[in-house]
Parts: C-alpha cells; sequence; structure tokens
C-alpha cells in the first residue's frame, strides 16, 4: 500500500467512524495528524537524500568527462611527438572514462524523474497534513458535542427509570406524612389552649357571683350580722 493510500485509508476511517467506535475520536485524530507529521519528516529526509546523490552524481559525471577531455588533448600531444602507441593509449583511457560520464548521465536522468516525484509527493503531504490540521479541531469539537449530548441523553433518560419516579412519590408521600403530622399537633395543641380559656372563664364567674351576693349582704344588712371574719375584714 503506498504512502498517499494509506493516508486516505487513515482520514476515511476517521471521518466514518469516529462516534460510533469505542476508540477515542480526539485521540484517533490526533494520532494521525502525528503518523502524518512523521511521515512528512520521513519523506522530507528522503528528498533531501535523493537530492545529495544526484549532486553527486553530477559532480561524477562533470568529473569523468573533464578527465575524459584531459586524455584526447594527451593522445593529440602524443600523435603529434609521433608516438602513435601512446595517443592510442590516452584515447583507450578517453573511451573508459566517456563511457563512465555516459553511465552517469542515465543515472540522472532517473534521479531527475525520482526526484520530481518525491517532491511531488512532498507537496501533496503536506497539503494533506495541512488540511488534516484544518479538519481536525473542526472533527474534534464535533465529537465533544456528540458525546456531550450522549451523556446528557443517559442522564435524562436515567431520571426518566421507574426507580427514579418511584424514588420521587415515596418521597411525596413523606411530605404528605410529615404535614399531616405537623396538623394534627398544632390542632391539639390549639384545643389544649381552648379548654385552659373556658376553664379560667368559669372559675373567674365563680368569683364574680360570690362577689356579687357578698356586696348584697353588705348593702341590705347590718355590719353586726356580718360573719365574724367578714367584720374584721
Amino acid at each position: 500500500m503506498g504512502l498517499f493510500d494509506r493516508i486516505s485509508r487513515l482520514i476515511r476511517a476517521t471521518i466514518n467512524d469516529l462516534v460510533g467506535r469505542s476508540e477515542d475520536p480526539e485521540k484517533i485524530l490526533n494520532q494521525t495528524v502525528t503518523d502524518m507529521e512523521d511521515d512528512l519528516i520521513r519523506l522530507r529526509q528522503s528528498v533531501a537524500q535523493a537530492i545529495a546523490t544526484q549532486k553527486r552524481t553530477q559532480r561524477q559525471a562533470s568529473q569523468s568527462k573533464s578527465v575524459s577531455e584531459e586524455w584526447y588533448r594527451r593522445a593529440e600531444l602524443a600523435l603529434q611527438k609521433g608516438d602513435e602507441s601512446l595517443a592510442r593509449e590516452a584515447l583507450a583511457r578517453r573511451k573508459s572514462y566517456m563511457e563512465t560520464a555516459n553511465a552517469l548521465d542515465g543515472q540522472l536522468q532517473q534521479q531527475d524523474g525520482v526526484v520530481a516525484q518525491m517532491k511531488d509527493n512532498m507537496r501533496k503531504l503536506e497539503s494533506k497534513l495541512s488540511e488534516a490540521k484544518t479538519k481536525k479541531d473542526m472533527y474534534i469539537a464535533r465529537a465533544r458535542s456528540a458525546k456531550a449530548s450522549q451523556q446528557l441523553n443517559e442522564m435524562l433518560g436515567g431520571v426518566g427509570t421507574g426507580t427514579s419516579t418511584a424514588a420521587f412519590e415515596r418521597m411525596e408521600d413523606r411530605v404528605n406524612q410529615m404535614e399531616a403530622e405537623a396538623g394534627a399537633i398544632a390542632e391539639l395543641n390549639s384545643g389544649g389552649d381552648l379548654e385552659s380559656k373556658f376553664a379560667e372563664l368559669e372559675q373567674g364567674g365563680d368569683i364574680d357571683d360570690e362577689l356579687a351576693n357578698m356586696k348584697a349582704r353588705i348593702s341590705g344588712s347590718d355590719p353586726a350580722r356580718l360573719p365574724s371574719d367578714e367584720r374584721n375584714l
């Protein structure tokens, strides 16, 4: 599986399965971005190594061409001096370096294609990473909202269960019972006060009647006829 196929697979899996899967969506998204950043670092290192290899090949090719040209001048010099054998040997050396230069030129063409493709892949990965970072915050916010909604719905569902309803009914009965008991106690206390008031009224009436009789006896009778204890008053 290629690099971009793996990245695309990770992104699709993250988008399609975030809420429905048991994994933490925020953790998955952060890990996905981290993996992409690591891939980009490795790709940049590979591109740098490929470019370094390309430059080294270029230097080797240029050097081989320069040496081949030098052997060509030596062949000319040997021929001018009449040493055909030495000129032939110099041309053989020139041919060897020319073959090396041509081989290096072929490698350079291949390396040019590889480096160009790697740079293109690096730019695509940079774009994918930038897009992933932008979308990550949005998906994390959506995942958090979905999780909060799920928790809220679970809480509301728990409040509506038979156990909770029965508990409220028991508490309502208990409060009603307490209110009834308090009312009964207040009524009993009120009744006792009423009895006390009537008892005071009845007692006070006897004293008033006795006082009235006493006044009548005093006003209509001789003080000498009053009881001895009343005369002494």
